[in-house]
């Protein structure tokens, strides 16, 4: 066969028409049924009537022996009756063709390209045997319908192709027939495979079947169709698990491998891209090995043929899905089909054998020697009325249609040419034609621009590759009330429409495979939740994934997503990934635990500091309180005081004031108690170290001291203020600390200024420490430098420790840190200072007097001089120290 399409395209392509003749001798022509009608115009037709064929062998020395056909079908028969009814038809019209009669010359392919060869060359030398003769060279058909399969009509237009003589198909949907470089004289009825494949696509992805086996035809048909879907199927992210290929005349081995192929599959969804004769040896294995519970989904070829639709094969190929082409009516079309009988011509052998078909009988008498089972004898008085067979049936004609509205395009195009219809604007420059020189190529020129409305008001016309609009139903196999299967119309897919619009439900209940109430699931993998994405198995299709979680942040909120999407700054996933949360705002408040108990600890000093401050003033009378200088005494627990009360501050939502506010109070508190605490060192430092009576510290020394106070204080104002008035500590968002949260925090503003206020109060504790640890000799019964030492050493190793711990610290622990430098330090300096005094004013008052102030006499010179120093100055002699 391979050899033969050579030598064809060879002949045709290097000499043209002159080759005819040369193919003519060649292939002969065909030993098989036609059906022929002369008239001014002549329509060729190949139809599959048979589909059995025998191939003799060949002995390359005599005359190759005819080809025979056998096992008639009634459906490829009713599509040749139904163009000879269009011819008929148009025949008898007043208005399409008047005065005009169209012939036709109809030829069985038998379903093999190699008796498709021999029918157009046939068509086209229109002699019947051409061995011995010569070919005339000038076809003898204008026009030719058919053929009832792709590869068929693949053989056919590229033959007729040099000779412009237009083939019109109504069965052939490879999308490579629409290749005008190829195929320049192709026309169809019937939508490209091109459509018909996304179509199916689109279906598969709308029910979620994204794993799914491929079945398809060994063939052009089958071939290109398929390779349109996986292409389509991928871009919808479907994936195939397995692709098979078969041909009707397969051994049955094959066959039965092809299915145990599906039975093994994970999918549950099989996509049959067959023709009716793949499809029905492949529903006979399937049965044979119970081949049930699966989902098909059919191509046009087949899934609206009834003689598959059978109680038997609905165990297999119940609730079937599958695009085909709009149904239609064809008024007279059945009594026309009633009246085919070998009555209308008795000498007709494709006539009789139809009958002998249709009725199981037989004209001549079945001779002894015949196997098989007795037929009666055929009377042709039999009535095709009380028949139903796909010959006769006329519910849903589909192809049927397809062949009415090619036979009229053909005419429609010579009415065109006759006439004169197309001018120069539409066609370019056509000229008429006279009704007894019509050529195919007129014909073809004209056929391009036709464009008329049937009488079913379904307007015909094709586009630039000869294709008409690809519409399509979706149609579902359903069981009546009486058992019978039934195609339920469920859908509908329309090319022309946008994308996203093409495909469409119309709400009908769709029966499915197995359980008729419960969708199929055909996946590899189970869907990803909302909250992961997928992840491609290394050597597995991408239908096959496995799902991992999204990372911290990331959210999915679809189904089967294929990646995570990170939140904004702001936000962070929530807890199963599923969308984006505002994040937490940490900060450290009054509500929780850690913000109480600081809180409650600075109202507990403020309140010790308070109640301090009432003893001195209760008992301001008394030695030890007059020696402690009651003046600082008071001003240092008035700072006391504030500095815990600052450190409530801290705590709470940080807002421009509070963050301003902190700060500075922090600084300038601390600042003051400090001051008051070097002032006090410094008195006792110098009341000590006077060695003589006459050696005394003029009464001037108190307005100094306030002086001191004052002007430290006022260094610690002037900083703060300079700070604030530079760049002021703000509120800031901080979202680079913690992913997972928003820290809220007071932005220092100015690192210089912060550790400008901080370095000056460890300055002051520093001196203080220093003065206090130069004084640590002083007459143990008068220890107020013993005690400022250790609250300095206590003060210093607070704040120490603060800076390294304050770094380190998050979010709110930061100002935890902050808060508890601040509290200790103030309660180191609160117990270290005045305990000792409270402890001997409140419990121990025998010790609150001048002698035990004093202490015993001693003969040294600095205790004569302390005696001296308190008791010699007049009025208030212990305002100084």
């Amino acid at each position: 066969m391979k050899l033969l399409w050579v030598v064809v395209v060879v002949v045709l392509g290097v000499f043209g028409a002159e080759g005819e003749e040369a193919l003519c001798r060649i292939l002969g022509s065909p030993e098989f049924s036609m059906l022929s009608k002369e008239g001014d115009v002549t329509i060729g037709g190949a139809f599959t009537i048979h589909t059995k064929i025998s191939e003799p062998p060949l002995s390359f020395t005599d005359t190759p022996p005819p080809l025979t056909c056998s096992s008639m079908n009634l459906i490829d028969f009713h599509f040749a009756q139904t163009m000879i009814f269009a011819i008929e038809e148009i025949n008898n019209s007043s208005s399409l063709l008047p005065n005009m009669s169209i012939g036709y010359r109809i030829y069985d392919s038998c379903g093999s390209t190699l008796s498709s060869m021999r029918a157009v060359m046939a068509l086209m030398n229109g002699q019947e045997r051409t061995v011995g003769k010569t070919c005339s060279g000038q076809s003898a058909v204008h026009a030719i319908i058919g053929a009832s399969d792709s590869s068929s009509t693949i053989v056919m237009s590229r033959s007729t192709g040099a000779f412009q003589i237009p083939v019109i198909s109504h069965f052939a949907t490879c999308a490579c027939l629409s290749n005008r470089k190829e195929f320049p004289s192709f026309f169809r009825t019937i939508p490209s495979d091109f459509y018909q494949s996304r179509a199916l696509a689109q279906l598969v992805k709308y029910f979620g079947w994204t794993w799914v086996g491929a079945v398809r035809s060994d063939n052009a048909y089958g071939n290109n169709g398929m390779a349109t879907f996986v292409e389509a199927a991928g871009l919808e992210g479907v994936c195939i698990e397995y692709s098979e290929a078969i041909l009707w005349n397969n051994p049955r081995e094959q066959i039965a491998r092809v299915v145990e192929v599906i039975s093994r599959a994970s999918s549950k969804v099989v996509v049959a891209f067959l023709s009716q004769w793949e499809m029905d040896v492949l529903l006979e294995e399937a049965l044979a090995q119970n081949l049930t519970g699966l989902q098909w989904v059919g191509s046009e070829s087949w899934i609206t043929i009834d003689r598959l639709a059978t109680r038997r094969s609905s165990a297999v190929l119940s609730g079937t899905l599958g695009f085909t082409i709009s149904k239609s009516k064809i008024p007279g079309l059945r009594e026309f089909l009633l009246r085919v009988g070998p009555a209308q011509d008795p000498n007709n052998t494709l006539l009789r054998e139809f009958w002998e078909t249709t009725f199981n009988c037989r004209f001549s008498p079945q001779e002894e020697k015949d196997s098989g089972p007795r037929q009666s004898q055929c009377s042709g008085s039999e009535r095709l009325e009380e028949i139903c067979n796909p010959f006769t049936d006329t519910s849903e004609l589909r192809f049927s249609n397809n062949v009415y509205k090619a036979v009229y395009a053909v005419a429609h195009s010579i009415h065109d040419l006759l006439t004169c219809r197309h001018g120069e604007g539409q066609g370019g420059n056509r000229n008429c034609a006279h009704r007894d020189n019509i050529k195919p190529g007129q014909v073809l020129r004209y056929l391009r621009d036709v464009n008329f409305t049937m009488k079913s008001g379904e307007r015909v016309y094709f586009d630039e590759n000869g294709d008409p609009t690809a519409i399509y139903e979706l149609v579902n196999w359903q069981r009546d009330q009486a058992g019978e299967t039934v195609f339920v119309t469920v859908g509908n897919y329309n090319a022309s429409l946008p994308n996203g619009e093409q495909f469409a439900m119309n709400g009908i209940q769709i029966v499915w495979a197995g359980n008729p109430l419960k969708r199929p699931r055909s996946v590899c993998s189970d869907s990803c939740l909302p909250g992961f994405r997928q992840a491609e198995i290394k050597g597995m299709p991408v239908c096959c994934f496995s799902c991992i979680p999204c990372a911290a942040g990331e959210i999915s909120n679809l189904t089967d997503s294929a990646k995570c999407t990170q939140c904004s700054l702001e936000y962070w996933s929530n807890g199963d990934k599923s969308r984006c949360v505002p994040k937490v705002v940490e900060f450290l408040s009054f509500d929780e635990t850690m913000g109480i108990l600081l809180a409650a600890i600075s109202m507990v000093g403020a309140c010790l500091t308070i109640m301090v401050s009432l003893v001195f003033f209760c008992f301001r009378e008394t030695p030890i309180v007059k020696a402690s200088n009651s003046e600082l005494s008071f001003l240092l627990l008035f700072s006391l005081t504030l500095c815990f009360l600052c450190s409530l501050t801290f705590i709470g939502r940080p807002s421009e004031w509070s963050c301003m506010l902190r700060h500075t109070a922090f600084g300038i508190t601390f600042a003051l108690c400090m001051s008051c605490v070097l002032a006090k060192t410094i008195a006792v430092v110098i009341a000590f170290q006077a060695t003589m009576p006459g050696n005394t510290v003029p009464q001037c020394s108190i307005p100094l001291q306030r002086i001191s106070v004052f002007s430290c204080t006022l260094l610690q104002v002037v900083i703060c203020v300079l700070w604030l008035a530079l760049a002021p500590s703000v509120p800031f968002r901080n979202t680079a600390h913690a992913t997972e949260k928003v820290i809220l925090e007071c932005d220092v503003g100015s690192a210089i200024g912060f550790w400008a206020v901080l370095g000056y109060i460890g300055l002051l504790a520093l001196l203080c420490f220093v003065l206090a640890f130069l004084a640590r000799k002083l007459p143990d019964n008068f220890s107020e430098a013993k005690f400022i030492t250790f609250s300095m050493l206590i003060f210093c190793a607070v704040w120490i420790t603060f800076i390294p711990a304050y770094v380190s610290s998050p979010g709110k622990f930061t100002v935890a840190v902050e808060i508890f430098a601040i509290l200790a330090s103030s309660f180191g300096l609160l117990f270290c200072i005045f305990g000792p005094k409270c402890y001997i004013i409140l419990l121990k008052p025998e010790k609150n007097t001048k002698k035990h102030i004093m202490g015993k006499s001693h003969r040294a010179t600095s205790s004569a001089s302390i005696s001296y120093l308190v008791w010699s100055q007049s009025n208030d002699p212990y305002l100084w120290l």
